[in-house]
């Protein structure tokens, strides 16, 4: 490994199955480090890991601001973005409360951006600049903006059918925090936090991953406080997800986080209706199925969440994924407004109403037990 300064060279199947294999995990070829964070004990934390990782290109910065990062065209400044992990300071704005509907009370933010390459990516459009994933370095400041909204959330708190979480805190609103575990650590420290604090009231965090590599978090003192919840799809899909875990492994992964006593759940996410939706979909509610039947005391949602792009997310996934075969028709689609006034293509209703009446009733058939938290 090799830690320079900016512009210096430097130196030099799922556990279970018939078939084991070793848990996805990213490794990034490029570690940017500002300074601030390098002097934040997590941000020593983390440059541990990235060296254990075997990361040789590890740069120092002598400030705090990121240097410009430009390829040859935008797909080539993708992949430099993609390649590149960020270890920053989350600045106040990034840490401002904000309520997460339909999914939480409150955001919590980790980290910002993903290493995946998923085609549809919701990110796309969202973010400033190129998709450099960032992780911050003063976890400790940010987990303790948790005490003060316990007991004040106005999403899934003051919901008849959720008010049981209690205050609900998302950790994955702009990232994959399973994803970037293995050279962070910042995902296992929230949930310790959060299973471990006094909080005068009931809390949950939650996440959503692709990923698989959940063996660093079956001994945290999770207490139940954390809702792990995988993102699956139709296989027809999963071709647009590259760099994720296979579809049998997150299945896997959720099996090994129930039977360590984790509130679990299914992001069916994006659903598209590909050839043979419904025996795809119905293939994969089977397997999970399976894979859940003898755990004791299973507590599993599910939520539903049908594809829609925006114009600029459009815009940006097509200089992204030139030649994806990904269906963003908008003459095939209707537009929906935000609250904001801001366009986004969905399905046409009647479609939208036959996924919706064949998900509830499959759920209903296969996974009895699972608790259906909303549809979108």
């Amino acid at each position: 490994m090799t830690t320079t300064a900016l512009g210096s060279p430097p130196a030099g199947d799922v556990q279970g199955s018939a078939t084991s294999r070793a848990p996805r995990r990213w490794v990034p070829k490029r570690v940017l480090v500002t300074r601030s964070a390098a002097e934040l004990p997590h941000g020593r934390r983390i440059l541990q890991r990235v060296e254990a990782a075997g990361v040789e290109d590890i740069q120092l910065l002598p400030g705090d601001r990121l240097p410009p990062l430009r390829g040859e065209d935008e797909r080539a400044t993708y992949a430099l973005a993609k390649q590149t992990l960020a270890v920053v300071v989350a600045p106040p704005s990034k840490r401002r409360p904000q309520p997460i509907p339909p999914s939480a009370d409150w955001r919590v933010d980790l980290a910002e951006g993903c290493p995946a390459h998923c085609q549809y990516c919701y990110l796309a459009g969202s973010l400033g600049g190129p998709p450099i994933t960032r992780v911050y370095a003063n976890l400790e400041e940010v987990l303790d903006g948790v005490a003060p909204l316990v007991g004040a959330g106005t999403v899934t708190s003051v919901s008849d059918g959720r008010r049981a979480e209690g205050t609900t805190f998302e950790t994955s609103c702009y990232t994959d925090p399973l994803a970037l575990e293995h050279v962070t650590g910042s995902l296992s420290r929230a949930i310790s936090h959060v299973g471990t604090t006094d909080f005068g009231g009931p809390v949950q965090m939650r996440f959503t991953t692709k990923f698989d590599d959940v063996e660093p978090l079956l001994d945290l003192p999770h207490h139940g406080r954390t809702r792990v919840r995988l993102s699956v799809n139709a296989l027809g899909v999963q071709r647009f997800e590259g760099g994720t875990a296979r579809m049998p492994e997150r299945v896997g992964a959720l099996r090994r986080l129930a039977l360590a006593g984790y509130p679990v759940g299914l992001t069916v996410a994006p659903i598209m209706p590909v050839e043979g939706w419904r025996e795809q979909y119905g293939a994969l509610l089977d397997d999970v199925a399976a894979a859940t039947r003898d755990v004791p005391g299973l507590d599993l949602t599910t939520e539903l969440i049908t594809h829609r792009f925006t114009p600029r997310s459009k815009e940006v996934l097509q200089g992204w994924y030139p030649r994806s075969a990904l269906e963003m028709d908008e003459d095939a689609r209707r537009q929906k407004r935000g609250r904001y006034g801001a366009v986004k293509h969905v399905y046409p209703a009647p479609l939208m109403a036959e996924m919706r009446t064949w998900f509830e009733r499959a759920l209903a058939e296969r996974l009895p037990a699972a608790r259906l938290l909303y549809w979108t």
